[in-house]
């Protein structure tokens, strides 16, 4: 998440497993005698009712009943024969309750200011949420070098640290989020500090971890994501394994800090730390990869890992968002060798689902469209829509102005409930990238 297309993108249907009822075939067994056969056609009578009465009981809750089925689903307009038609006449339309969560794992979802929806869709959709972080900045503090979120970096005499973005928090909507709904406001911090200094310096290392605290204090946050280790790998510190354990230990120490003060708005739920961590490179790990044994490292002492799983594709290799099959791969890489890490490490991670996609052009790149890119591109193209079985994903193709060839792969109901239920199969949580490029609907399957 820590590149400038953040833009635009840029950090499971509910084929849920149902149970299995086998009712038993064996009748019960009922003496007979001519004195008392009234009694026993009473008893008997009884006895099936309550047998029917257990059946019924079961085949309801272990099938969503019609009633608390979401519209997209009620509609059957989660499949993977979509046309354009359909997306431009229900994108807007959801459930009349808009507050029944459909997915029971954590859910993270990231909000930021050039898509001034995602705030409007935070309030809408509140209660859809466990976890809301938004992402203050503007484009001149990136610019300049200072960061994003709410970021940690060096004052320019490089003396000290300090903390920037807190004039860009909103705080009326941050209020108004805690008054209405249960989602905990994490905002999103981005170490910008050079990790030579930040991370061998013990004063640094202190003064970093007091900033973010005191923070999450005076402005009344539940927590913070934090996203330092793509910075760091860029920085190249991470194949130098001294520096890879202080890098692990600054994790864990500002978590144990988080930990030891209370959240403002649970009683007895201590402030929370959600850790970003990119996909393995390959299934054989490099040096800078967050691997399994990360994992188990910081399970500890962090909430939630917000895995991103999405910019599988770029304009210079232009595809899918995030394949269903490379999605699958990462979690058995990182949860897969051992079954304790799966039960023990799953719920902790937010698979990353983006709710962004990309046109791109067949010879000259492209790049990443929101949910109103898309709908316009359907209103004036009236494209085929294709899905793709490699990818699970839809996609269409369209010729531009100068009649050269565009892909377009945008995020459709069938794409996400797939990786929703992929996700509730591991038992994982997610985090959705972000939720102001999405259309309407999509949050009908949270």
């Amino acid at each position: 998440m820590a590149k400038k297309r953040d833009l635009h993108r840029s950090p499971p249907t509910s084929g849920r497993r149902e149970n299995q009822i086998k009712s038993s075939s064996r009748r019960p067994e009922i003496t007979h005698s001519a004195s008392s056969s009234g009694a026993i056609k009473v008893v008997a009578f009884f006895i099936v009712s309550s047998l029917i009465a257990i059946v019924t009981y079961w085949l309801t809750q272990s099938s969503p009943s019609h009633n608390n089925e979401s519209y997209v689903y009620q509609r059957g307009l989660v499949t993977t024969d979509t046309n354009y038609q359909d997306i431009l006449t229900e994108n807007m339309k959801v459930s009349e309750n808009a507050s029944l969560r459909h997915y029971s794992y954590p859910v993270l979802g990231y909000i930021t200011p050039w898509n001034s929806q995602g705030y409007e869709m935070a309030k809408r959709f509140n209660s859809k949420f466990t976890h809301l972080s938004p992402v203050c900045m503007t484009w001149d503090d990136y610019l300049l070098g200072i960061g994003y979120g709410y970021p940690v970096s060096i004052a320019s005499q490089q003396t000290s640290l300090v903390l920037e973005g807190r004039h860009n928090a909103d705080r009326g909507w941050i209020s108004e989020l805690k008054k209405t709904g249960e989602a905990l406001i994490l905002p999103r911090v981005v170490l910008e500090a050079s990790p030579e200094e930040l991370l061998r310096k013990k004063k640094q290392r202190n003064k970093a971890i007091d900033l973010i605290v005191t923070e999450c204090k005076e402005m009344g946050y539940d927590g913070i994501v934090l996203e330092s280790w793509s910075r760091w790998a860029a920085y190249g510190v991470l194949h130098d394994p001294s520096m890879r354990n202080l890098a692990l230990q600054f994790v864990k120490q500002l978590g144990d800090a988080l930990h030891s003060i209370s959240s403002e708005k649970i009683s007895g739920q201590k402030l929370q730390l959600v850790y970003v961590i990119g996909p393995p490179s390959s299934e054989k790990l490099q040096a800078h990869d967050f691997g399994p044994k990360d994992l188990e490292t910081l399970s500890e002492v962090v909430d939630g890992f917000s895995l991103m799983t999405y910019d599988f594709s770029n304009p210079h290799n232009p595809g899918p968002n995030a394949p269903l099959k490379w999605i699958q791969i990462i979690l058995q890489i990182l949860l897969g060798a051992s079954a304790n890490r799966a039960q023990n490490i799953a719920p902790k991670i937010f698979l990353g689902i983006n709710f962004y996609g990309n046109d791109f052009s067949l010879s000259r790149g492209g790049g990443a469209i929101t949910g109103r890119d898309y709908l316009a591109l359907l209103e004036k193209h009236r494209p085929a829509l294709q899905w793709d079985k490699n990818s699970g994903e839809h996609v269409f193709f369209y010729p531009d102005d100068k009649d050269i060839k565009h892909a377009v792969f945008f995020p459709s109901l069938k794409s996400i409930s797939l990786r929703l239920e992929e996700a509730r199969s591991w038992g994982c949580g997610i985090s959705i990238w972000e939720i102001g490029q999405g259309l309407d609907y999509f949050f009908d399957l949270l």
